[in-house]
Protein backbone atom coordinates (compact mmCIF):
# COMPACT_ATOMS: atom_id res chain seq x y z
CA UNK A 1 0.00 0.00 0.00
CA UNK A 2 2.62 2.45 0.88
CA UNK A 3 4.61 1.70 -2.21
CA UNK A 4 1.22 2.70 -4.42
CA UNK A 5 0.48 5.47 -2.59
CA UNK A 6 4.50 7.18 -3.43
CA UNK A 7 3.49 6.25 -7.18
CA UNK A 8 -0.02 8.00 -7.10
CA UNK A 9 1.51 11.31 -5.27
CA UNK A 10 3.45 13.78 -6.93
CA UNK A 11 7.16 14.68 -5.88
CA UNK A 12 6.51 18.43 -5.81
CA UNK A 13 3.02 20.38 -5.78
CA UNK A 14 2.29 24.51 -6.21
CA UNK A 15 -0.85 26.06 -5.32
CA UNK A 16 -1.68 29.07 -7.21
CA UNK A 17 -3.84 32.06 -6.68
CA UNK A 18 -4.27 35.68 -7.38
CA UNK A 19 -3.06 37.09 -4.03
CA UNK A 20 -1.30 34.07 -2.45
CA UNK A 21 -3.17 35.62 0.63
CA UNK A 22 -6.08 33.20 1.73
CA UNK A 23 -7.06 30.07 -0.78
CA UNK A 24 -3.13 28.86 -1.93
CA UNK A 25 -1.80 28.70 1.33
CA UNK A 26 -5.30 27.48 3.09
CA UNK A 27 -4.39 24.58 0.00
CA UNK A 28 -0.46 24.45 0.84
CA UNK A 29 -1.59 24.15 4.53
CA UNK A 30 -3.84 21.43 4.41
CA UNK A 31 -1.59 19.45 1.81
CA UNK A 32 1.62 20.24 3.57
CA UNK A 33 -0.64 19.15 6.96
CA UNK A 34 -1.13 15.57 5.48
CA UNK A 35 1.58 14.84 3.27
CA UNK A 36 3.62 16.88 3.69
CA UNK A 37 6.15 14.52 4.76
CA UNK A 38 5.94 12.87 0.91
CA UNK A 39 5.34 15.59 -0.98
CA UNK A 40 7.10 19.15 -1.50
CA UNK A 41 4.27 21.69 -1.18
CA UNK A 42 4.12 25.50 -1.35
CA UNK A 43 2.19 28.47 -3.05
CA UNK A 44 2.25 31.38 -5.19
CA UNK A 45 0.29 33.87 -6.23
CA UNK A 46 -0.62 35.97 -9.80
CA UNK A 47 0.84 38.78 -7.49
CA UNK A 48 1.57 39.07 -3.64
CA UNK A 49 -1.47 40.50 -1.91
CA UNK A 50 -1.97 41.41 1.93
CA UNK A 51 -1.85 38.11 4.40
CA UNK A 52 -5.21 37.51 5.62
CA UNK A 53 -6.19 37.16 9.49
CA UNK A 54 -9.47 35.07 8.37
CA UNK A 55 -7.57 32.38 7.03
CA UNK A 56 -5.33 32.04 9.60
CA UNK A 57 -8.31 31.83 12.00
CA UNK A 58 -10.16 29.37 10.32
CA UNK A 59 -7.01 26.99 9.34
CA UNK A 60 -6.04 26.81 12.99
CA UNK A 61 -9.61 25.39 13.68
CA UNK A 62 -8.72 22.37 12.12
CA UNK A 63 -5.13 22.17 13.39
CA UNK A 64 -3.15 24.00 10.46
CA UNK A 65 -0.97 27.13 11.40
CA UNK A 66 -0.60 29.29 8.27
CA UNK A 67 -0.09 32.54 10.52
CA UNK A 68 3.29 32.98 9.74
CA UNK A 69 2.81 32.98 5.42
CA UNK A 70 4.44 35.76 3.66
CA UNK A 71 2.75 36.06 0.58
CA UNK A 72 4.73 35.43 -2.98
CA UNK A 73 4.09 36.17 -7.01
CA UNK A 74 5.08 34.18 -9.79
CA UNK A 75 7.90 36.53 -10.56
CA UNK A 76 9.31 36.35 -6.44
CA UNK A 77 9.24 32.63 -7.37
CA UNK A 78 12.41 31.01 -8.73
CA UNK A 79 11.72 27.41 -7.83
CA UNK A 80 10.51 25.27 -11.54
CA UNK A 81 10.96 21.66 -9.74
CA UNK A 82 7.30 21.40 -9.57
CA UNK A 83 5.22 17.85 -11.30
CA UNK A 84 1.55 20.11 -10.72
CA UNK A 85 0.62 23.41 -10.63
CA UNK A 86 -3.07 23.23 -8.96
CA UNK A 87 -4.38 27.42 -9.63
CA UNK A 88 -7.13 28.22 -7.69
CA UNK A 89 -7.94 31.05 -9.72
CA UNK A 90 -8.67 32.23 -13.73
CA UNK A 91 -5.83 34.64 -13.72
CA UNK A 92 -3.45 32.21 -11.76
CA UNK A 93 -4.57 29.27 -14.18
CA UNK A 94 -3.44 31.29 -17.33
CA UNK A 95 -0.29 31.84 -15.35
CA UNK A 96 0.23 28.06 -14.65
CA UNK A 97 -0.64 27.29 -18.57
CA UNK A 98 2.27 30.02 -19.40
CA UNK A 99 4.31 27.67 -17.03
CA UNK A 100 3.94 24.67 -19.36
CA UNK A 101 6.07 25.87 -22.32
CA UNK A 102 9.13 25.96 -20.36
CA UNK A 103 8.55 23.26 -17.97
CA UNK A 104 7.49 19.75 -17.94
CA UNK A 105 4.18 19.52 -15.56
CA UNK A 106 0.48 18.80 -15.05
CA UNK A 107 -1.68 21.51 -14.42
CA UNK A 108 -5.34 21.35 -13.19
CA UNK A 109 -7.86 24.00 -12.47
CA UNK A 110 -9.71 23.85 -9.16
CA UNK A 111 -12.23 26.83 -9.60
CA UNK A 112 -11.82 28.67 -6.18
CA UNK A 113 -14.68 31.57 -4.64
CA UNK A 114 -12.42 34.72 -3.31
CA UNK A 115 -13.69 34.80 0.44
CA UNK A 116 -11.90 38.39 0.21
CA UNK A 117 -15.41 39.26 -1.75
CA UNK A 118 -17.52 38.00 1.73
CA UNK A 119 -19.19 40.71 3.13
CA UNK A 120 -21.12 40.98 6.30
CA UNK A 121 -20.25 40.74 10.16
CA UNK A 122 -17.13 38.77 10.73
CA UNK A 123 -18.89 35.33 11.47
CA UNK A 124 -20.42 35.56 8.16
CA UNK A 125 -17.11 36.92 6.72
CA UNK A 126 -15.44 33.28 8.77
CA UNK A 127 -17.81 31.20 7.34
CA UNK A 128 -17.25 32.45 3.88
CA UNK A 129 -13.15 31.44 4.43
CA UNK A 130 -14.63 28.16 6.18
CA UNK A 131 -16.36 27.20 3.16
CA UNK A 132 -13.24 27.75 0.84
CA UNK A 133 -11.76 25.96 3.52
CA UNK A 134 -13.75 22.63 3.55
CA UNK A 135 -14.39 22.90 -0.27
CA UNK A 136 -10.16 22.57 -0.80
CA UNK A 137 -10.48 19.70 1.93
CA UNK A 138 -12.97 17.77 0.18
CA UNK A 139 -10.86 18.28 -2.96
CA UNK A 140 -8.23 16.97 -1.62
CA UNK A 141 -9.68 14.20 -0.30
CA UNK A 142 -10.65 13.29 -4.21
CA UNK A 143 -7.31 13.97 -6.07
CA UNK A 144 -4.54 12.63 -3.47
CA UNK A 145 -4.44 9.59 -0.98
CA UNK A 146 -4.70 11.38 2.41
CA UNK A 147 -2.64 9.59 4.72
CA UNK A 148 -4.50 10.78 7.52
CA UNK A 149 -8.84 11.77 7.33
CA UNK A 150 -8.75 15.43 7.86
CA UNK A 151 -10.85 16.53 10.34
CA UNK A 152 -13.79 18.65 8.99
Amino acid sequence: MEDMLREELPGAVLFACSQNAIRSPMAAGILRHYLGHKVFVDSVGVYAGETSGFAATVMEEIGIDISLHEPTSFEDYSDTSFDLVISLSPEAHHRAIELTRTMSLEVEYWATFDPSDAAGSREQILDAHRAVRDGLVKKMKQRFVLAVAPVV
